[in-house]
């Protein structure tokens, strides 16, 4: 088994992450760590509301996406964490609007999130 690192084009490299990768491929199945509200270029987490959150999250997992050649209609499945529950027909609202056709099996649930954010999503994707 072949895995291949995928890195979010604006990642600044000099500065140190955890110790995951943005996204690694397998036989053509990408599988995306948890994104969040990140400007990449800095490596700061950038608050707001859940809907801005949202927007900037998926911006992050599509250009990670992109980056090992796909899109977002190649997702299967998402996990997402919000850190309030009621922020669920916001957030929704916002996701719909990423995917056409068949949209990805998800999975939502309110967690205990890092740095005040409000969002966490991760997901894998089926290459062609």
């Amino acid at each position: 088994m072949e895995k291949k690192k995928i890195i979010h084009p604006d990642r600044d490299l000099s500065f140190v992450t955890g110790a995951y990768s943005d996204g690694v491929l397998v036989n053509n199945v990408l599988f995306v760590s948890g994104q969040a509200s990140v400007d990449f270029k800095r490596s700061q987490f950038v608050l707001g509301t859940i809907e801005e959150e949202t927007i900037r999250t998926l911006d992050n997992i599509k250009a990670i996406i992109q980056a090992a050649g796909g899109q977002m209609d190649d997702v299967v499945k998402c996990t997402v964490h919000l850190s309030d529950i009621a922020h669920f027909d916001r957030f929704n609202e916002v996701y719909g609007t990423y995917f056409t056709g068949v949209r990805p099996a998800r999975t939502t649930v309110q967690s205990v999130l890092a740095e005040g954010i409000k969002v966490e999503i991760d997901c894998i994707v089926q290459l062609s």
